[in-house]
């Protein structure tokens, strides 16, 4: 198997209030799809979101919830050019109403942070990571930034 991840799937409990969340404070926009599920062109990554029941029957899992105390032990990662720029995507998850999980802060790691949940509890960071680079389409790079 390549070193590759083309797709993540999210359980959710309600198809439409995700859809909502991800369009209207995240502010993406859902690629044409079928219906009972909503999928995110990520440029390179897909994004989907599909009702947990289905998610279930479709990977032979009786159920897609949470483990005990709400963990998933899954987080997703939005990386941005500094700290700023996390600062301001907080202030628009805040005026929107979003979970603020964990205020943006300096990272144990180095860098700057903070994470959110959205309505079924899968947890985003934001993050600056100064050891990483973003390329021009705003894609990460672990290797040296020689430009």
């Amino acid at each position: 198997m390549e070193q590759r991840l083309s797709m993540i799937g999210l359980a959710v409990a309600d198809l439409e209030r995700a859809r909502g969340f991800y369009r209207d404070v995240l502010g993406w926009r859902a690629a044409e799809g079928p219906p009972g599920i909503v999928f995110f062109d990520l440029g390179g990554l897909v994004l989907s979101l599909y009702p947990g029941e289905d998610l279930a029957r479709d990977t032979g899992r009786a159920t897609m919830a949470p483990a005990p105390g709400g963990q998933r032990g899954v987080s997703l990662a939005h990386n941005v050019a500094d700290a700023a720029a996390v600062d301001a995507i907080f202030e628009r998850l805040r005026a929107a109403g979003a979970d603020i999980v964990v205020a943006p802060a300096r990272a144990a790691w180095g860098g700057y942070s903070g994470t959110f949940a959205d309505p079924d509890g899968h947890l985003w960071e934001v993050a600056h990571n100064p050891f990483w680079h973003l390329t021009a389409d705003g894609r990460v790079s672990m290797t040296p930034d020689t430009a």
